[in-house]
């Protein structure tokens, strides 16, 4: 149309184009990262399940070394004249198993965030 003004047929977009959630949707995936970047309801149950898989092993950590050394006083008690006995559990035996359980710890926290990290990245 000659006679219009050609700045009134102008209009101006800025910013960055859009890409909304139901076209992701809508093709039946949606990423589990975008999941938990946006924090959602289901975001939140990926993270929870993590967490709740590294509780389960401090829990079970925590648990055999209540039963390792919890006993050891009334052990230590019971037998009152074997005080290098005390010595010996306590300065050698000891160890060993805290390490062996220390590395099994580690071992099964590097793995459940290594399964946690191929859920999220879809590997």
């Amino acid at each position: 149309m000659p006679g219009q003004d050609p700045a009134e047929r102008r209009v101006v977009v800025t910013g960055p184009p859009r890409r909304t959630r139901r076209t992701r949707r809508a093709s039946g995936y949606y990423r589990p990262r975008t999941e938990i970047d946006e924090q959602t309801t289901l975001g939140h149950t990926y993270v929870r399940s993590l967490m709740r898989t590294q509780l389960r092993a401090a829990l079970a950590v925590f648990a055999f070394l209540g039963l390792l050394i919890g006993p050891l006083p009334l052990v230590f008690a019971a037998m009152p004249a074997a005080r290098h006995l005390e010595w010996v559990i306590l300065g050698f035996c000891l160890y060993a198993p805290m390490v062996l359980l220390a590395l099994w710890y580690v071992r099964r926290a590097e793995r459940n965030e290594r399964d946690f990290v191929r859920l999220v990245e879809d590997r």
